[in-house]
């Protein structure tokens, strides 16, 4: 009788727990939506955080990509050449990196990488009381520390989108043209044959969706940061890993919808 009703208020300790983190969350968007148009912009710090964001992901984002664009045209290969069809494979390479690698690869990442090292950074302000002070400092700790770090992944994480998929079909290239010598001009003519604008529109809109998810969560997360240094690892690891599954999510829904636009 005792374990039953010890599990019942477990559940339902954890439903209130999961729908309250829910609503804390969406007061946390709400209030970034609040601050982020309101002066002061603190546009140093958005730079400052623009190039922690961006500059210093570009040696991964760049392997990663490159890698990435070798691969995947390795494996695409057999089965065109199956078909006669290894004249598609550029088209291929750039629907694929350009739609769908570019941009998740990158999210992926930087939600790895930028993700973690904000809410462990945060987190850590936040249990050495650092936030606390800024606060008795008349400084308002939310418009410094979270509304500059979510605008800086939203502004960078598409940016760094962009150059992934250019080195993605750099490195689908550098494979193309050591197996048929194809030219360079040659690969990215018919690479960019079978782009359309809403395609780079649809890249575009998801990487700013992804860097927005990416950047939210891990103020959120780091902010509010409890119980010591547990806590501060804690964040960083749920940073990680709901970033990367709301991304996913994301994912699926925006490509729907981007084919229910194209159908109209």
């Amino acid at each position: 009788m005792v374990n039953d009703f010890t599990k019942k208020y477990l559940f339902s300790k954890g439903i209130d727990e999961y729908f309250s983190g829910g609503y804390q969350a969406y007061r946390f968007v709400i209030h970034f939506f609040k601050e982020v148009f309101v002066p002061p912009f603190h546009l140093r710090e958005v730079i400052k955080q623009c190039y922690g964001v961006g500059v210093k992901s570009l040696g991964l984002i760049t392997l990663t990509g490159f890698i990435v664009g070798i691969v995947f045209t390795k494996q695409s290969r057999p089965s065109l050449e199956e078909f006669g069809a290894t004249s598609w494979l550029p088209s291929l390479m750039g629907i694929a990196i350009v739609k769908a690698l570019g941009p998740l690869v990158t999210a992926l990442i930087c939600a790895g990488k930028v993700g973690s090292g904000m809410g462990a950074e945060l987190g850590s302000m936040r249990v050495t009381e650092q936030i606390d002070a800024m606060e008795v400092s008349a400084i308002n700790p939310f418009k410094y520390l979270v509304v500059t770090r979510v605008v800086a992944t939203t502004l960078a994480i598409p940016i760094l989108s962009l150059y992934c998929s250019f080195v993605g079909l750099y490195g689908s290239y550098i494979n193309v043209n050591s197996e048929e010598a194809t030219s360079f001009i040659s690969f990215f003519k018919n690479g960019f044959s079978t782009i359309r604008f809403l395609d780079v529109f649809t890249s575009v809109v998801k990487s700013i969706i992804f860097g927005f998810t990416i950047g939210v969560i891990a103020c959120y997360k780091g902010f509010n940061a409890t119980e010591g240094t547990s806590g501060v690892g804690r964040a960083a690891n749920q940073t990680v890993v709901l970033a990367m599954f709301l991304i996913f999510i994301e994912e699926l829904v925006i490509v729907q919808m981007s084919n229910w636009i194209r159908y109209f």
